[in-house]
């Protein structure tokens, strides 16, 4: 690449940061030469801005099976904002920020879920930056060093490729790190299922190919700055889970690809920022939601007829059974329910 693409990356912290310190040390040895990281925390009361600051000072070190700490990227210069000095920013202060190590800081007043914390970085980015790439990465993953680079390679062959993905591995599946968790993914509007290519698969070359797909996970996915000037941000009223398919699918409706790129690797330790009962209520809500929003008449029917007919009663009497067996199979259940409900008559 003769002119090498400016990224901005997104991190999203919320009382997790163990993961934040791993997932930055690991980002700030990657190889390639042009990008800025932004971390927005929601608003932790964990001491995580503390430790942060430790770690980009040298004085905190971390132990990672991935890679050697490295003691000569530090100091990383630590520059804080609060959410509300955001408004009153001057452009020409950003020449302060412009280190070749550093990371913006920026402190939310409260927990505002996925989408509107990572909005609030992504309209920073966009306000201040000369980005031609917002990469979203979750602060639960680990990134090979090569990762951007191939990431961004594949993204200049082509204008019209508006979103690319990584292959991405479980960071521990029973003691083994070649199991893939996502390699792109499909979905069925008739059904309102998604498929996950690759899931739970041992890496074997299976999943080797370049390829276009309806969407790539929100945990690591590169942006053309273009569709966010175009079809606006992430939809806030999601808050977690299945607002990256929603983004890729106002993409695709005005001609933006998604593809996803096995040379570019990361590892996600999955879902460490909601508890299990947590994630069920949002995934169920949303994906009601996302139907509703993007499915066209005939597939909004379908799903209806095959959920309700089908899906709802059977992912119900699975979660009924195990809450008669552990009281967390109540939760699930629970919460299974009530996000259909929500999704059903909120949206």
């Amino acid at each position: 690449m003769k002119h090498v693409p400016h990224v901005t990356i997104i991190i999203i912290n919320w009382n997790n940061w163990k993961d934040t310190i791993e997932c930055l040390e690991s980002l700030y040895q990657i190889i390639y030469p042009n990008y800025q990281v932004i971390l927005v925390d929601n608003a932790s009361d964990d001491g995580s801005m503390e430790k942060i600051k430790k770690f980009c000072e040298g004085k905190l070190n971390i132990k990672s099976e991935f890679f050697d700490y490295k003691f000569d990227n530090k100091p990383i210069f630590f520059h804080c904002l609060l959410e509300k000095e955001l408004k009153s920013f001057k452009h020409e202060n950003i020449d302060k920020l412009n280190y070749k190590k550093d990371i913006l800081v920026i402190k939310n007043e409260d927990n505002y879920g996925f989408a509107r914390g990572n909005n609030i970085g992504v309209e920073f980015a966009l306000k201040n930056f000369k980005s031609d790439y917002i990469l979203l990465l979750n602060n639960d993953t680990v990134v090979d060093k090569n990762f951007l680079t191939e990431l961004v390679k594949i993204g200049q062959k082509n204008e019209k490729i508006g979103f690319l993905g990584p292959k991405t591995y479980y960071y521990d599946n029973g003691g083994r790190k070649d199991i893939i968790s996502f390699a792109g993914g499909l979905l069925n509007l008739y059904k309102g299922m998604p498929k996950v290519l690759g899931y739970q698969e041992i890496d074997r070359g299976q999943c080797d190919v370049v390829s276009t797909v309806d969407y790539v996970e929100g945990s690591c996915i590169l942006i053309n700055k273009e569709i966010f000037e175009k079809i606006g941000f992430l939809d806030t009223s999601y808050f977690a889970y299945w607002e990256e398919a929603d983004l890729c699918k106002r993409g695709f409706e005005i001609g933006y690809k998604s593809v996803y790129v096995p040379k570019s690797e990361i590892w996600h330790k999955v879902s460490t920022s909601f508890n299990n009962s947590s994630r069920l209520y949002y995934y169920s809500r949303n994906k009601i939601k996302f139907m509703k929003k993007n499915a066209g008449r005939i597939e909004y029917v379908s799903f209806l007829l095959y959920f309700f007919g089908y899906g709802f009663w059977i992912t119900n009497c699975c979660y009924f059974y195990s809450a008669l067996k552990e009281k967390e199979g109540f939760e699930r259940n629970k919460s299974f329910i009530k996000g259909v409900f929500k999704g059903w008559i909120c949206y």
